[in-house]
């Protein structure tokens, strides 16, 4: 995906716990102490190990919804579509949780991802922009499994403001929201106390609909817009343009016949691990405090 942000001035990139890219800007003379204490507050994790962690995350959830206690590293590392060392050297930024020859408890290690990737309090979604795009992101239900629950829905349009939309899972319940005008963005996302923000919006509209969000308070946004919205130095916007993607995609597949393609033997489908439920009474005292190999 596409995660890009343009600010003028002098600036440094450094990849948070939560794994999204916070601009550092020039400071004045007492800054180099400030930023040194700043980034030893936080781990400083790859931003392509942020990546696979939160597919750890997903197969994980998969795993806990068949009842398996305790997963090995090499079946997490088949069923995640990686190599088990480039598994174990992703989590290790985690801290030691594993159990040698046995593997890794599976609600812990789901509950420390959780934390790097600061989902342990979970996400108040705003969606700015209900057409085809933000109407399809409504009915995700990747959100809510996910620690994201949308609470507000906001668009311009007079034939969508005013009507009730049903958000959420079959699993967990729907909820009614009530599509809202974009100029009430701003005191709703406040008093809502949303986290998150998401723009679906033309891109003639979303540097617009990212400045509300930032007056709402909003430090987190995700774009679809391909334009390159303009934020505030404390605002994490990511942005994801699908084209983009795509065009990677077209260069990826207009190469492939100049270089060699290893088979890949992965499988990205939780359903091939074969570990069988483990007793945690069974798991040796203070065995957690060791690395899983």
């Amino acid at each position: 995906m596409t995660a890009d942000r343009r600010k003028p001035g002098a600036e440094t990139a450094r990849v948070t716990a939560t794994g999204v890219r916070r601009q550092q800007h020039d400071a004045p003379a007492a800054g180099p102490v400030l930023e040194a204490a700043v980034v030893t507050e936080a781990p400083m994790i790859p931003k392509a190990t942020v990546t696979r962690l939160a597919d750890y995350l997903r197969v994980l959830a998969s795993v806990a919804e068949r009842r398996i206690l305790v997963v090995s590293s090499e079946d997490l590392a088949v069923a995640s579509g990686v190599g088990s060392a480039t598994l174990r050297k992703d989590l290790s930024f985690l801290g030691p949780m594993g159990v040698r020859g046995v593997g890794y408890d599976v609600a812990r290690l789901r509950a420390r991802i959780e934390l790097a990737l600061g989902l342990d309090r979970g996400h108040r979604v705003v969606l700015v922009g209900l057409g085809n795009l933000g109407s399809a992101l409504v009915g995700y239900d990747g959100f809510a499994r996910r620690g994201f629950t949308v609470v507000g829905l906001f668009d311009v349009a007079p034939d969508l403001v005013g009507r009730t939309v049903a958000v959420g899972t079959a699993a967990d319940g729907y909820t009614d929201l009530t599509v809202r005008h974009v100029d009430e963005l701003v005191s709703a996302a406040i008093d809502l106390g949303a986290t998150v923000g998401v723009v679906a919006t033309p891109d003639a509209a979303a540097q617009s609909a990212v400045d509300a969000l930032v007056d709402a308070g909003i430090e987190c946004i995700l774009s679809f817009a391909s334009i390159d919205p303009v934020t505030p130095p404390h605002v994490d916007l990511r942005r994801v343009d699908l084209a983009v993607e795509l065009q990677i995609l077209s260069f990826a597949n207009a190469h492939k016949a100049q270089r060699a393609r290893p088979v890949r033997a992965t499988c990205r489908d939780a359903s091939i691990l074969t570990a069988t439920p483990v007793d945690p009474d069974r798991v040796p005292v203070g065995a957690h405090s060791r690395t899983d190999r």
